[in-house]
C-alpha cells in the first residue's frame, strides 16, 4: 500500500499537539479534534477530505469524529472515512481515536432513530462496515430519548463494549439530569461513561447554565464541544459581508443570514478587535476560550480547506486569558442575542 510521505516524525508530530485526559479515564484527548459534520459527505471532495485529514493528523490531531447520519447524504460521512482508511490511515489506526454515534434519525420506519437497543445495535454494525473498521473508539448515545428507558439504552451501549465493537461509552447532547441518571447506571455496570460531548462557545453558555460542565468535573467525565465557532460566527468571516463560499451561501441547514443582526455584528467586531489584542486571529480566540480551564479535554473543529486545521493548532499554546479579559468578553456578551 502506498502511503503519503509524512513530514515531520512521530515525536514531532505529536509536539505540536496537547493531550488531555479524558475525565477520570485512561483516555487523552488532543486539545484539538477534528469533526467530520460538515464537508466529508457524498457532495464533498474526496481529495480535499484526503488532504485536510493528512494536515490534522501530521499535527497530530488523533481524533477523528463522526456519527451515523454525518453526511449528507446520511452515512456518507463514514463512508468516506472507511475510504480514508483504505487510502491513507489503515497502518496508523492504533494511533487514531475514530468515534462515531447514533440517536438522531437514519432510516425510514420505527428502528432507525431515537434510543432503542434495535437502533443502538443495528447501528453499530453498520457503521462499522462503512468505516471498514472492527471497533470505534467511543460509541456515542447521540441524544436523550425520554421515550425509552435509560436502562434500555445504556444496556445496549453497555453491552456494545463488551462485544469488542467499541472500547468507551460516551453521551452527546446530555443535559445535567439524564447524564447524571446515565453516569450512575452504567458506574453499577462497571462500563462507566467517559465523556459528554456537548455544543459549547462564547456564544453559547448552555453547558454552564444547565449544570453539565460543573457536573461532568465532579463526577470524572470528560467534556468535548462542538461548535466552539458557533457554526462560523466567532471567525471573520462574516464581518464584510456573507462570502459565497461560507456555509451560509452554501448550507442553510444550521445557519441563516438572518442570524448575523446588527448586535451580533457588534459582538464579531468587538470579539476580532479583541483577539487582535492577543495576536491571534477570533476564531484561535474562540477556540482559546472554550479550552481555557481543565473541564473540556478537547474542541471539536470542522474544516474546508487544510489551512484553516494548519491555523487553528497553535490554539493549544495559548490558552490564557487574563481577567481583563475574560471580563471584556462577558461585557461584550451581555449585548442581546
Amino acid at each position: 500500500m502506498e502511503h503519503w510521505n509524512i513530514y515531520v516524525a512521530d515525536q514531532e508530530r505529536y509536539d505540536k499537539m496537547a493531550y488531555n485526559r479524558v475525565g477520570r479515564s485512561g483516555l487523552m484527548f488532543p486539545a484539538v479534534s477534528l469533526g467530520f459534520w460538515h464537508n466529508f459527505g457524498s457532495k464533498d471532495n474526496y481529495d480535499n477530505m484526503r488532504a485536510m485529514c493528512r494536515t490534522a493528523f501530521d499535527h497530530g490531531i488523533t481524533q477523528f469524529d463522526l456519527a451515523n447520519n454525518y453526511g449528507p447524504v446520511y452515512g456518507s460521512a463514514e463512508e468516506s472515512l472507511g475510504r480514508l482508511m483504505k487510502d491513507d490511515f489503515a497502518p496508523y489506526r492504533d494511533e487514531l481515536l475514530i468515534t462515531t454515534k447514533a440517536g438522531y434519525d437514519m432510516w425510514k420506519g420505527p428502528y432507525g432513530d431515537h434510543g432503542s437497543r434495535k437502533y443502538l445495535m443495528a447501528s453499530i454494525d453498520q457503521s462499522l462496515k462503512r468505516m471498514k473498521l472492527d471497533y470505534v473508539d467511543i460509541f456515542y448515545h447521540h441524544r436523550m430519548d425520554p421515550d425509552t428507558p435509560l436502562e434500555e439504552t445504556m444496556t445496549a451501549l453497555v453491552d456494545i463494549v463488551r462485544s469488542g465493537k467499541a472500547l468507551y461509552i460516551g453521551i452527546s447532547n446530555y443535559n445535567k439530569e439524564y447524564t447524571k441518571k446515565a453516569a450512575d447506571f452504567l458506574r453499577e455496570q462497571h462500563c462507566p461513561v467517559i465523556v459528554n460531548q456537548r455544543r459549547y462557545s462564547i456564544f453559547d453558555r448552555t453547558i454552564e447554565e444547565d449544570g453539565v460542565k460543573a457536573y461532568c468535573k465532579e463526577a470524572g467525565i470528560g467534556i468535548i464541544a462542538f461548535s466552539p465557532l458557533a457554526q462560523g460566527m466567532l471567525t471573520d468571516k462574516y464581518l464584510h459581508g456573507i462570502p459565497s463560499d461560507s456555509r451560509i451561501a452554501r448550507d442553510h441547514r444550521f445557519l441563516h443570514a438572518q442570524d448575523l443582526t446588527e448586535e451580533r455584528l457588534d459582538q464579531i467586531r468587538r470579539l476580532n478587535d479583541l483577539a487582535g489584542q492577543r495576536g491571534q486571529t477570533l476564531a484561535q480566540m474562540a477556540l482559546s476560550w472554550v479550552l481555557k480551564d481543565d473541564e473540556v479535554c478537547s474542541v471539536l473543529i470542522g474544516a474546508s480547506k487544510p489551512a484553516q486545521i494548519a491555523e487553528n493548532i497553535s490554539v493549544t499554546q495559548n490558552t490564557y486569558f487574563s481577567q481583563e479579559e475574560l471580563d471584556m468578553i462577558e461585557d461584550i456578551c451581555k449585548i442581546k442575542n
